[in-house]
């Protein structure tokens, strides 16, 4: 403990997230204890005060029964989710600014904090791709439910003609991975770092001084940028957390692969067919093409109304 400050850190915080939650649950079975209490008094006088404390219990045991399937090892953590417009043109990077839209209410909504870390703007409308780091409790095991492609049927706005056009977009979904987790250690050696002036907005400072900044892990090729910060090392930091975040991510795969083996499976790694349609024309439905929930409301879905597609994923995993 003395000697590892960031493990002890680590521990801290973890200790102190199992305590508030073990806290919780004696609070939570102390009410059920005294809602049975006046429920054995047989007391008619007591009726709505009881009736509206089951209300109550039974909203809060909802819950934590969808807080209970996020049991994953990450679950716990925030996330770092990142959106990338596909095929579409730029009907697509529309789409994905749509997407960002959503993803951001949501997390508004939840009362996570949110920082938009790198954005590659479309070249008429709309977002190339954007990186999102949404910090709260739990956010990476709501969110992993919205990781595959998303894809959108409408009327293209960007169509002279005013055709329909379906867009696609890639959502990732990853743990912000605490700087102390053993799992991910990175040598300094093993990354190249290239300093550049922002392409984006955000003031004199950042379109005057190299302050962008791209990190190439070298071992694996994977190349992260982060562009969106007034200073070079705030730059680098969050870039850093992006990289660690996408090589869990990559250890995971391939733990993921060696399993498959050993069962006599084989899955191809690509993108593969879209999880969730969005329908905005000829007919209103959002559908979710793994649990086969839907939704005739697509405004609110896409207001970050999210919740029940969530639910619905974890469930059936």
């Amino acid at each position: 403990m003395w000697n590892n400050p960031s493990h002890a850190q680590g521990l801290l915080k973890r200790y102190n997230s199992l305590k508030s939650e073990v806290e919780s649950w004696r609070v939570f079975s102390r009410r059920l204890d005294d809602a049975l209490e006046l429920a054995h008094l047989n007391d008619e006088s007591l009726t709505a005060e009881l009736e509206a404390e089951i209300s109550m219990l039974e909203a809060e045991a909802g819950k934590r029964s969808f807080t209970a399937m996020l049991s994953g090892p990450y679950d716990r953590d925030s996330a770092i989710l990142a959106i990338h417009a596909g095929a579409g043109g730029t009907d697509s990077q529309d789409w994905a600014a749509m997407l960002q839209r959503m993803f951001l209410r949501w997390a508004e909504d939840r009362g996570f904090q949110t920082e938009i870390l790198d954005t590659t703007p479309g070249e008429e409308a709309g977002i190339k791709s954007a990186t999102i780091a949404i910090d709260g409790e739990y956010a990476f095991g709501y969110l992993r439910s919205e990781k595959g492609v998303h894809r959108l049927v409408r009327l293209s706005p960007f169509d002279s003609a005013h055709r329909r056009h379906t867009s696609f977009a890639l959502i990732e979904v990853l743990p912000q991975v605490a700087m102390g987790d053993a799992e991910i250690q990175i040598d300094p050696s093993e990354i190249k770092m290239d300093v550049f002036r922002s392409s984006g907005a955000g003031g004199q400072n950042v379109q005057k001084n190299a302050t962008a900044v791209r990190l190439t892990h070298i071992p694996t090729g994977i190349v992260v940028t982060c562009q969106n910060e007034r200073s070079q090392t705030q730059n680098r930091e969050f870039a850093m957390r992006i990289l660690r975040a996408r090589l869990l991510e990559l250890r995971q795969a391939e733990k993921e692969e060696e399993r498959a083996v050993l069962r006599g499976e084989y899955t191809k790694a690509e993108w593969g067919s879209q999880i969730r349609s969005y329908v905005l024309h000829p007919y209103q439905m959002v559908k979710d093409h793994r649990t086969e929930y839907e939704s005739g409301n697509t405004q609110a879905v896409l207001d970050g109304e999210l919740d029940d597609f969530m639910e619905a994923y974890l469930k059936q995993a």
